[in-house]
């Protein structure tokens, strides 16, 4: 994809709230050292704004957009903000160290939200939208200014806030679909409305933020898009509350594919897009539905014979991309317990991997363990491999040692004897359960008490065969607060043992959240 300027009218900004509004999912909470790796993998692959953050949310949201501010250099790094002073002051400060910043602030501009959440009359509403934007830009010239629940707010009252919001220095207009109640044709009138109607909107750019309660994230994203909008806020793996957010990949790959009938360029490295989604997807423990457009496991999957047959004649009668574009890598090179160490770091930066030498070796040692166990170590292998080793941390309070399981038809109840190191000391115990996996886990938890409710578990085979890995999804939660934690291995138990530590592990130096009220702009 060619790469364009921020002045060409044919040219869409993709503004990206993964760590942002993605990590509002239940359970999709990062820490800082994730949060990290997602920002410079959405700057490698050329994202033109980074939504960092919500900074006043907590100490730990401030840090994140802080330290991203420091290592993000080519491109912009955004904080959120609501119409508070407190808000806007803190996202300023916390972008102040970034080399290109913006501050994202916003209100509530619907009759429903206004009466009944923020409890405020129009007039009140408008001038805080006029404040907070002047607030906004003693920190810096690019300014965001975004309606809550745009797509359900009054045209009048819509097209005076959004003047305002211009005349007091915002440079981007965002009239989002805050909860996915729009269809596109509505939406794309909604958008030529407020360019045919506020006079000053040459002096702004527009941008669209759907949410995708009804399935149609995308669909009126790109609506929007050909109606006039030239930024679109969307996320890797389409990731967000409820229903999640419009799917980046899909938005990407659909104005490529269709440049026919939507002509407009962006500057995203398509090909870095299943590398991207892996890491997300490894990072969070959300797996992608097998089905999902573009990186789901079927994507360029085809069974049925009649579609064996087209693709095998030209892939074109049923592959409108190549699965290349997308950085799927066809190579079936399969690396075995033979392979040396030169060959697993080129499969590693085929994957899209790219990571340091201690991490080299220890990954490599790994690898060479699973490939003793394992005849063939595919790319999923490799994949799931390297996540499972970027759940472990040397900081880790509880780390797995030993795990036992008897169970079956002769062995009732099914027993498990674990070990853990806790805090330095090992500490060990045996325990029953109604199941394996049940004993397991009440061995932690008599090894380490505490009050956390599992909410979810998850097998996924990596790859076929009774050889395969186990890759467990653990979600636990306390106190409101959720985490999912990541455990891989070709015995199943050990892989929820793990999941589950993970998962203690980061519900313990998981930061306090205050949430404040109104978090999804």
């Amino acid at each position: 994809m060619s790469t364009q300027s921020d002045t060409d009218p044919n040219r869409v900004i993709i503004f990206d709230t993964t760590l942002r509004d993605g990590e509002q999912s239940p359970g999709c909470s990062m820490n800082l050292e994730e949060k990290l790796k997602i920002a410079k993998m959405l700057e490698g692959m050329g994202v033109d704004v980074i939504e960092a953050g919500f900074p006043i949310a907590s100490p730990g949201d401030f840090e994140a957009v802080n330290e991203i501010a420091k290592v993000v250099k080519d491109a912009v790094v955004c904080g959120l903000a609501r119409s508070g002073n407190m808000d806007v002051d803190a996202a300023g400060e916390a972008l102040a160290p970034a080399e290109r910043k913006r501050v994202h602030t916003f209100i509530s501009t619907s009759p429903l939200h206004m009466s009944v959440k923020l409890q405020m009359e129009p007039e009140d509403v408008h001038q805080a939208v006029i404040d907070s934007v002047t607030r906004a830009r003693k920190y810096t010239d690019d300014v965001e200014w975004s309606a809550e629940d745009g797509t359900r707010t009054e045209h009048d009252f819509l097209c005076q806030c959004v003047e305002s919001a211009i005349k007091a220095g915002a440079t981007t207009i965002n009239i989002p679909d805050t909860v996915g109640y729009t269809v596109p044709d509505e939406y794309a009138e909604l958008i030529r409305m407020v360019m045919n109607r506020v006079p000053n909107i040459d002096k702004a750019r527009i941008s669209v933020h759907c949410h995708n309660d009804l399935g149609l994230a995308v669909a009126n994203s790109l609506a929007a898009v050909s109606a006039g909008a030239r930024q679109v806020e969307c996320t890797i793996n389409g990731i967000g509350e409820r229903a999640g957010n419009a799917s980046l990949e899909e938005i990407i790959m659909a104005l490529r594919t269709r440049f026919d009938v939507m002509p407009f360029a962006n500057n995203i490295i398509t090909e870095k897009i299943t590398p991207a989604s892996r890491l997300l997807s490894g990072v969070t423990g959300f797996n992608v539905q097998p089905n999902k457009a573009i990186v789901g496991a079927n994507a360029f999957a085809h069974e049925a014979g009649i579609h064996q047959d087209g693709v095998l004649k030209d892939a074109g009668t049923y592959e409108i991309m190549t699965p290349e574009s997308v950085g799927l890598n066809k190579n079936q090179l399969v690396l075995g317990k033979h392979s040396g160490r030169h060959a697993f770091s080129a499969k590693l930066k085929e994957l899209g991997f790219e990571i340091g030498d201690n991490a080299m070796q220890d990954a490599f040692r790994r690898f060479k363990v699973l490939a003793d166990k394992k005849k063939d170590v595919f790319d999923e292998d490799i994949i799931a491999l390297v996540d499972d080793e970027a759940v472990l941390n040397a900081n880790d309070r509880i780390k797995v040692l030993a795990l036992e399981i008897k169970c079956g038809t002769v062995h009732q109840p099914p027993e498990a004897a674990l070990e853990l190191e806790i805090d330095g000391e090992s500490k060990a115990c045996s325990g029953t359960g109604d199941g394996p996996v049940d004993a397991a886990f009440n061995c932690i938890h008599e090894l380490f008490p505490h009050t956390a409710t599992l909410q979810l578990y998850q097998v996924h085979a990596v790859t076929e065969g009774t050889d395969a890995q186990a890759e467990v999804t653990v979600r636990l939660e306390e106190e409101g607060k959720t985490v999912n934690g990541q455990g891989a291995d070709t015995d199943t138990m050990v892989a929820s043992v793990k999941a589950y530590v993970h998962a203690l592990n980061k519900l313990l130096v998981k930061r306090e959240k205050t949430a404040p009220a109104a978090l999804s702009a």
